[in-house]
């Protein structure tokens, strides 16, 4: 009987010890336990905030209010940072973003790519658009390598009549 007690202690100790009661199990797959090296946030990121006093976007040939044909020539200038294309994230440095009949994207936030986004990746700083007769808003907005937006301090919004 003591043999039988002895056994019986033991086993329940074995299953003790094996975590074999109501502990919650892991419910972590194998695939996203496997994916989290992809959530490295050790990448250099740009402080999008950190807008220095002089830095500015404007447009070089267009001015608020004025009335343009088609096609719309837009030269697009930046002072206080540099024009590159996209990929490299470096301080004060980015490319220009138009968006039509839209407003600025916050600071820190991804420029969508869509029809009213227009993106100049490569670095460029002209080119023309068509915009249906009437009154249109372009917003010029400046981005980092990534799309990351430098936010409202470095976006220029005017207004142009198309005739």
């Amino acid at each position: 009987m003591k043999t039988k007690m002895l056994l019986l202690a033991a086993c329940s100790f074995v299953l003790a010890s094996c975590g074999g009661g109501n502990k919650p199990q892991n419910t972590e797959s194998a695939d996203t336990a496997a994916h989290d090296h992809m959530h490295d946030t050790t990448v250099a990121k740009t402080d999008t905030t950190a807008i220095k006093e002089g830095q500015e976007v404007f447009f070089v040939n267009l001015k608020d209010g004025q009335t343009v044909k088609n096609p719309v020539k837009v030269e697009m200038g930046v002072k206080g940072m540099t024009v590159e294309p996209i990929g490299a994230i470096n301080p004060d440095k980015g490319h220009h973003h138009i968006i039509i009949d839209g407003s600025f994207e916050p600071a820190g936030t991804t420029v969508p790519a869509d029809s009213t986004h227009i993106h100049f990746g490569k670095g460029q700083t002209e080119t023309e658009v068509t915009l249906t007769p009437g009154k249109h808003t372009l917003t010029l907005q400046f981005a980092d390598g990534m799309h990351t937006s430098y936010g409202q301090r470095m976006s220029k919004t005017i207004t142009v009549e198309v005739k």
